[in-house]
Order: C-alpha cells, then structure tokens, then sequence
C-alpha cells in the first residue's frame, strides 16, 4: 500500500511537472520537491517491512499476537502512506502549475507538501 500511495503521488506530481515544463522550462527542477516527497512513502514502507522481518521467529515461537500486531504495523503505515500519497500527488499537481503561473507560491506548496507527507 505504500509502494501504491508513493507511485500515485509520483505519477500525478509527474505530470503536472511535464505540463508546467511546456509553459516554464527553467522552473522543472525546483519543481520535482512532490515527486521526491511521494517517493519518501515507499521508502517508509520498506523500512516497516525490514523491522517487522527482523523480529520474525520460528513459526514454532511466533505467537498469534506477534503475527497481528506486525499485520497492524504493517497495514498502518501501508494506509497512511497511501493517503498520503493521494493527497500529496493531488496538492503537487496543483502546487506545481500554480507555481508556473506565480513563482511566489512556492513556499506555499512546499508547507503544504509537508503538512501531508
């Protein structure tokens, strides 16, 4: 789920990027701070999956509620980030072709960025 929130929020930022870059070349790179803060969502996820593989046992000692509470974990920051990355590739999208339109919205963006990532 969070691989999912992080390539929604990739691929929307994305375009908004390639259709601001058409009206406003010189401004791309500075625009790509929503493509990275999507991509942040996946790396979250791998970094739960690698804590929550590092506490597995043997399926002889892993007890039910070990297994549940790792499925939580796991499903937590999975949604999460998938909301994220929803609400990020959406305010990114936007963020970016308003920035192409007034260059002064781009402290804006940025708080706004943060607020959901």
């Amino acid at each position: 789920f969070a691989n999912l929130g992080a390539a929604y929020g990739t691929a929307k930022s994305g375009v908004g990027i390639s259709s601001m870059g058409v009206m406003r070349p010189d401004l791309v790179m500075r625009s790509i701070i929503p493509v990275v803060m999507a991509g942040v969502l996946g790396i979250y996820g791998l970094i739960t999956a690698v804590i929550i593989n590092g506490k597995l046992d043997t399926p002889a000692t892993y007890s039910s509620y070990s297994g549940y509470a790792h499925l939580g974990a796991g499903l937590t920051v999975g949604m999460s980030s998938l909301a994220a990355g929803l609400a990020i590739g959406i305010v990114g999208d936007a963020g970016v072709r308003a920035n192409a339109q007034q260059p002064r919205l781009f402290v804006g963006m940025i708080l706004s960025q943060n607020g959901y990532g």
